[in-house]
């Protein structure tokens, strides 16, 4: 299986109300230290690895990976295919904020190798974006936007819905413009509020009232109308593709295979092994100066443990997940992974599909996905 790999800049543009990487805010960087400290880490991943197969993806991801110089992002990419190899048709994707700034950079990035890039916009009311912490306006976004792609083969922004107040219409309306733009993909995500951020704080002090979850779920499903209408289905619960146009670096993630993280904070799995690097930057330029890479762990997974990801990544893609083909990829039986009397009970309730040993969940199942999973995997081998 062809690998992926996930290179991870640690550093924002600004601090975020919702994010945890707020500590992670410069406003000046070495760009040789880190450009040098990066290749190190991907050539000790590398040594790691057997069997060297072509990667399929490169996804530069983090903080802010736009703000990355270009030259940087050359570099990792042409050792990258030193070290393993390109498919001829890679997926090579970069997360980026849309501002004027960063869309100044396209160019560059593109002829670095880029060929994909995933733009934040989150919002297309400025009000709004104020009030999620972002920098740019709408205008500035469909800018950055229209500039992408003039740049870039494949283009996918991501909105954030679901936010306080916020009604039927106004998301119909919005999300109506982000379809007209005419993208192949579409991240759209339900707002979330995480412990240690500035929601959080402002909803235990009564400063903030998150939707309630009838209401969220009725924009759930007119997302679910309208991106199947214009031809953007979910393909996984909260991103939508035309036929062909699926992220293949994620669907890496959710069908579970392989892929190498490097970088501040990055995860990775390979060969059975989970692997973490040094979140803190200071932290990972240390231990890149006294032992060659940022790993701050590396533990042996289980069959159980493998299998167990494996399905509770595979059961947020619309394909679902075939219980007896993860079972024999991991040594198992079907039963071991399955309580077949909840699986009966849901398909029942219409909240799962089943059709021998591929199950998946049903639009409407989607909306409860961790109950599901909750009943539907072995408590056994959750707790093995």
């Amino acid at each position: 299986m062809a690998r992926a790999l996930y290179i991870h800049w640690p550093f924002c543009a600004r601090k975020c109300p919702y994010c945890d990487f707020n500590s992670h805010v410069r406003t000046s960087i070495d760009d040789g230290i880190w450009r040098d400290a990066l290749l190190a880490d991907l050539r000790f991943e590398a040594e790691q690895v057997a069997d060297r197969q072509p990667l399929s993806s490169v996804f530069f991801g983090g903080g802010t990976p736009s703000l990355m110089p270009p030259a940087t992002a050359a570099a990792l990419l042409e050792e990258a295919e030193r070290l393993f190899g390109f498919e001829p048709d890679i997926e090579i994707t970069l997360e980026a904020n849309p501002s004027s700034v960063e869309a100044e950079r396209f160019a560059d990035l593109a002829n670095a190798g880029v060929n994909r890039v995933s733009l934040g916009v989150q919002a297309l009311d400025d009000a709004v974006l104020r009030f999620l912490g972002r920098l740019h306006s709408v205008d500035e976004a469909l800018h950055a936007l229209d500039h992408a792609q003039h740049r870039f083969d494949r283009v996918s922004f991501d909105l954030i819905y679901a936010r306080p107040g916020q009604t039927k219409t106004e998301w119909e309306q919005e999300l109506a413009r982000a379809l007209s733009f005419g993208t192949e993909h579409l991240s759209l995500y339900q707002l979330t509020i995480e412990p240690g951020t500035r929601f959080a704080t402002d909803l235990r002090r009564g400063l903030l009232e998150p939707l309630n979850d009838d209401a969220a779920a009725d924009l759930y499903e007119l997302t679910q109308e309208m991106t199947g209408a214009a031809g953007l289905p979910a393909y996984e619960v909260s991103n939508h593709a035309r036929s062909g146009c699926e992220s293949r670096h994620n669907l890496t993630y959710w069908r579970y295979g392989d892929y190498l993280g490097i970088g501040p904070g990055a995860h990775g799995r390979r060969d059975g092994f989970a692997t973490e690097r040094h979140k803190k930057p200071e932290n990972f330029l240390s231990v890149i100066s006294s032992s060659g890479s940022g790993v701050s762990s590396v533990s042996r997974l289980s069959a159980r443990e493998q299998a167990s990801e494996a399905l509770l990544m595979g059961l947020r893609l619309a394909e679902g997940v075939d219980i007896s083909e993860i079972a024999s990829r991991f040594g198992l039986q079907a039963t071991d992974l399955r309580d077949d009397l909840a699986a009966a009970r849901l398909v029942a309730q219409g909240l799962l599909s089943q059709m021998g040993d591929r199950v998946r969940v049903t639009g409407d199942g989607m909306l409860v996905l961790n109950s599901i999973v909750a009943e539907l995997i072995n408590i056994d081998l959750l707790a093995a």
